[in-house]
């Protein structure tokens, strides 16, 4: 299997493990990590530009900047991101777990901005799945309201 599909099939474990985590009560959301969700939402706001009409080099710094502000979060909070790749999420998923996972698909865009000039876009079916994860109903978008439930 493909990079690609390896970090999203494992982001969405390990996202789907922290959610699962925090509605069983086994991870209880402290008010630092809510003010960490907001920066987060705040920086990470999405275009109301369908990806579909921005340029390339605009989709992949709309994906690029959930890397970036999710590495800063993490050193702010002190979490430690991981791979997520071919890992199973340790458990009770939390704060780490939820970022490692944002931060694997996020880190993607990163290095596909890195790498447009020299290689060329990344496939519209990778980038769409990228997009998926991180924008829209029941994605990483909606951050905010999952920890305000």
């Amino acid at each position: 299997m493909d990079e690609v599909a390896s970090r999203l099939r494992g982001a969405w474990e390990w996202w789907h493990a922290a959610i699962e985590d925090s509605q069983e009560g086994r991870w209880i959301r402290t008010d630092f990590e809510r003010e960490v969700i907001d920066d987060i939402a705040a920086v990470t706001v999405g275009s109301p530009v369908p990806p579909s009409e921005l340029p390339w080099r605009g989709r992949l710094a709309r994906i690029a900047l959930w890397g970036a502000a999710v590495r800063l979060a993490a050193r702010a909070g002190g979490w430690e991101l991981t791979s997520v790749v071919g890992v199973d999420p340790p458990r009770p998923a939390g704060m780490a777990e939820l970022l490692s996972a944002v931060y694997a698909v996020g880190e993607l865009g990163e290095t596909w901005l890195i790498r447009l000039r020299e290689d060329g876009p990344p496939s519209a079916v990778e980038a769409a799945r990228a997009e998926a994860f991180l924008f829209g109903p029941g994605s990483a978008e909606d951050l905010r309201q999952f920890f305000y439930d």
